[in-house]
């Protein structure tokens, strides 16, 4: 057997090449929407992707299961409870198919989704005995997976109650041995305590999973299923994603290159309703940024927080440290079901100013002077804008709590006729919040560098 995992940092998410050395045919599983990496896997193994298939429709990014098909002859699977606007074959629960010596057997492993399936692979090469369980959101690694995602309270309820018959009846039974490899890792929102390994076993699960160690008892099981505050938010963007998966999306074709644009013709497309996404840090943005522009840096968390405060339906341009950096965001993008950029700022920052362009600046603001300042100064208005997990493990006196991934809904509950200082665990959410607020005309706005681990370190006081 050949096996490759992928991993996104940016997204928390893994996916996976399984291929026979026998037959030289492979399966690839939860694509993400850039295929290229599965080919070229494949390809320095001499292996052709047969299949593709997709645990369940996800929330948090565009698959790429079409996008396959656009490169060669794959056949799409999915489970049988999948209501999908495009063609695959049906999978029910313990069905199997064989890749040469690689057995795969389908479990229906509904609680994250109700379609939601999870494979079994036997390496029939070394032994009967099923080696590697694909788990999908079904069990994560000192987690599972939040069913949350798709309706109210009883919804919810259900999912709970659904996954944990899940766990008792289909993986807590298989063998300690068994390799578990989740979609949902690291850095995921699907769950809210994702431990950092990329790989886990039933067997550790069972020992140490907070959660499975709960799980004799049905009634703890979902009360813990359903303590939502400790829980991230749920990013505005994700329900879209699901129906756009459900759907299958759009094939991206050949991709068009976003246009180098000089500042008079960057300055038109914005007057035109184009909207200016500045990628760098938090520091450079303070320093000055195009009026009217959001930010967010380029790193792990960007295509979360993009899709937190970028509306669905605007063209847009980007601002970016070097021009390096520009397919890098804009995969990012794609892979959150926004189009390519009209095009990015080509002198940069250092173009705008010395065209003479009006220029906006974001006060930035140390731990240590947001202390001085509330202090001294009753109005002014004190955001938190981390996850609520967070916010009941202590905030700063005082604070009002609106989760970044709320303040594209909720920035007019912030006053404009007052001064507001929003923070977060490092000032990077916090810059993403300001510059909403800022673009929505909140004049007086700070953000604060270092946020609340700052505030931490210097002892100041903190409340529950």
């Amino acid at each position: 057997m050949i096996f490759h995992q992928f991993y996104l940092e940016s997204l928390g998410h893994a996916s996976y090449l399984i291929g026979s050395e026998q037959t030289g045919e492979a399966l690839v599983l939860d694509v993400r929407r850039d295929v290229d990496q599965y080919y070229d896997a494949a390809r320095k193994d001499g292996l052709t992707i047969r299949f593709a298939a997709d645990t369940h429709q996800h929330n948090d990014y565009l698959t790429g299961i079409t996008e396959l098909q656009q490169r060669s002859p794959v056949e799409l699977l999915a489970g049988a409870r999948a209501e999908l606007g495009y063609r695959a074959k049906p999978l029910d629960d313990g069905t199997r198919f064989r890749l040469g010596e690689v057995e795969i057997e389908v479990l229906h492993t509904p609680g994250h989704t109700p379609e939601h399936v999870s494979f079994l692979v036997r390496d029939h090469a070394r032994g009967e005995d099923p080696v590697m369980l694909f788990s999908g959101g079904a069990l994560l690694v000192d987690d599972v997976a939040r069913p949350d995602l798709l309706g109210g309270e009883e919804e919810t309820r259900k999912g709970a109650e659904a996954l944990g018959r899940t766990l008792r009846e289909k993986i807590l039974t298989l063998p300690d041995h068994v390799l578990v490899y989740p979609t949902h890792v690291a850095g995921s929102l699907c769950g809210g305590n994702i431990g950092s390994m990329l790989v886990t076993t039933v067997g550790y699960e069972k020992r140490l999973n907070k959660l499975v160690r709960c799980i004799a008892d049905e009634d703890d099981f979902v009360k813990e299923c359903l303590n939502l505050d400790a829980l991230p938010t749920v990013p505005p963007y994700w329900p879209r994603m699901r129906t756009r998966n459900q759907e299958g999306p759009r094939p991206l074709g050949v991709l068009t290159e976003p246009a180098a644009l000089l500042v008079a013709d960057f300055a038109k497309r914005q007057d035109e309703g184009a909207l200016v996404l500045d990628c760098r840090q938090p520091e450079a943005f303070g320093g000055g940024h195009v009026p009217g522009a959001l930010n967010v840096g380029l790193g792990s968390s960007f295509p979360t927080w993009a899709g937190s405060i970028l509306p669905p339906d605007r063209p847009l341009l980007l601002v970016l440290d070097r021009p390096g950096d520009l397919w890098e965001v804009t995969w990012h993008l794609l892979r959150i079901g926004y189009e390519v950029p009209q095009g990015w700022l080509a002198d940069g920052m250092m173009g705008w100013r010395t065209a003479g362009r009006p220029i906006d600046f974001l006060p930035q603001w140390t731990a240590g002077e947001l202390e001085a300042r509330r202090q001294k100064d009753k109005s002014l208005v004190i955001l938190d804008a981390r996850q609520p997990g967070e916010w009941q493990s202590g905030h700063v006196p005082g604070a009002r709590h609106i989760p970044g991934g709320e303040m594209i809904e909720r920035w007019r509950e912030v006053p404009k006729d007052r001064p507001v200082a929003v923070y977060c665990g490092s000032g990077y959410r916090s810059s993403v919040a300001a510059s909403l607020l800022k673009a929505h005309g909140h004049a007086e706005v700070y953000n604060t560098l270092g946020g609340f681990t700052a505030w931490r370190n210097l002892d100041l006081p903190v409340e529950h």
